[in-house]
């Protein structure tokens, strides 16, 4: 048994280990992330761009301070001559060839960034995603603009967008032609994404906008539910191999007890060789057959046999190794195996009794030290042995 307990604690440390990996992995990917400022070498590169109410008649200004990789900043002056004044700085997503290219977007769920702006005030986050039935590759005015708004002061203010309650503005619908119910979007071919002002912006003051530390976080969470899934699927394993592997090693470790107790039962070995010694035998044969009393004990095997305590002591020392309450729990434990295994109906108590213990925890106590499990697991055991062919002798019958 102590075999099969180091095995199963090394199959538990490994178990743990395994778990302990695969949670650090899943989980990492159940909230994914991706740093779009500072941009990333090797994903799909930013080309920067400014827009302004130019093209409806206004003369507001806004130029591109530090456009790289780092960050984006723009200088601007909204001029009260268009009927909305307007500024913005747009990320549009291609090749280094300058070929436009969609991002899926679909597993972020929040936007973060520093925003930097003086005078303070609010701003405006725009995001273009392709609309496969009415938009045209290229065409930004045909994507979808969902948007939101957020402040910004001179010290950089840390913000949190949630990409997905973001509002396509009503003007769009009836530039589109579509119905105003239709305000859902995707993120799966993000084309875009702008910065700019908003109706709150002060005009006709040189202003600029900071943006960095631009970042797109997720949530998916059917890594946690195969997680879950995983872990407890390897304990439930790890639990079957445990009972299946505890089973085989218990009823291995019963059958080496058997084994070993067999010659020590004094009425069997007495049916082979007979003692010479007359008043050894005697002692023996006397526990042999008054084994199963209750109230056996050292007086009683002195009364009934004659010997002395010292000549009985002698003789289980010398003959079997034992004291006399040790050999009588051994006569005691061996027959009531023989009986688990062989009087399935009986009941525990009952065998208990017939074995020589009035007192049942007491011998489930002692039942258990012997052999490593109960009587109750024994006789279970033992069903599961005969069920099983075999190669074993077939035992002595009783004198």
């Amino acid at each position: 048994m102590q075999e099969f307990y180091k095995k199963a604690l090394l199959a538990l440390i490994v178990l743990l280990v395994a778990d302990a990996l695969l949670a650090v992995v899943l989980v990492y990917l159940t909230f994914p992330t991706q740093t779009l400022l500072p941009a990333h070498p090797d994903r799909a590169r930013w080309h920067f761009g400014t827009y302004s109410d130019v093209a409806t008649g206004g003369v507001s200004t806004v130029r591109l301070h530090d456009a790289s990789r780092d960050r984006l900043r723009f200088d601007f002056k909204l001029r009260d001559v268009a009927a909305y004044p307007f500024a913005a700085a747009d990320m549009v997503l291609g090749t280094d060839k300058g070929r436009q290219i969609h991002e899926d977007w679909s597993k972020f769920r929040t936007v973060t960034f520093v925003a930097k702006c003086a005078p303070a005030t609010s701003l405006m986050f725009e995001v273009s995603t392709f609309d496969e039935d009415i938009s045209k590759p290229g065409q930004f005015e045909t994507y979808r603009p969902p948007r939101t708004y957020f402040s910004c002061n001179e010290q950089g203010m840390p913000v949190t967008l949630d990409l997905s309650r973001l509002l396509v503005p009503e003007w769009w619908f009836p530039a589109m032609k579509e119905d105003l119910a239709r305000q859902g979007y995707k993120l799966n071919k993000v084309a875009k994404i702008m910065f700019g002002t908003s109706t709150a912006t002060p005009r006709n003051v040189d202003s600029y906008v900071e943006i960095s530390e631009l970042t797109l976080h997720g949530r998916d969470y059917r890594y946690l539910a195969a997680l879950v899934a995983i872990v407890l699927g390897g304990w439930i394993a790890f639990g079957v191999w445990f009972f299946l592997a505890h089973s085989r090693a218990l009823l291995a470790s019963v059958e080496s007890k058997l084994k070993t107790n067999l010659p020590l039962v004094a009425y069997r070995q007495l049916t082979l060789e007979p003692y010479k010694d007359k008043e050894k035998a005697s002692v023996l044969r006397y526990i042999a057959s008054a084994y199963t009393d209750p109230k056996l004990d050292m007086e009683a095997v002195v009364e009934g046999t004659g010997a002395n305590r010292y000549k009985i002591n002698e003789v289980l020392k010398s003959e079997l190794g034992m004291t006399f309450t040790s050999y009588l729990n051994k006569l005691r434990l061996s027959e009531a195996s023989r009986l688990l295994t062989e009087k399935s109906s009986a009941a525990i108590s009952e065998i208990a009794y017939l074995v020589g213990y009035a007192n049942v925890p007491y011998f489930n106590k002692l039942f258990k030290e012997e052999f490593g499990c109960t009587p109750k697991s024994f006789r279970m055991l033992a069903s599961q042995q005969q069920a099983q062919p075999t190669d074993s002798p077939p035992s002595e019958p009783p004198a």
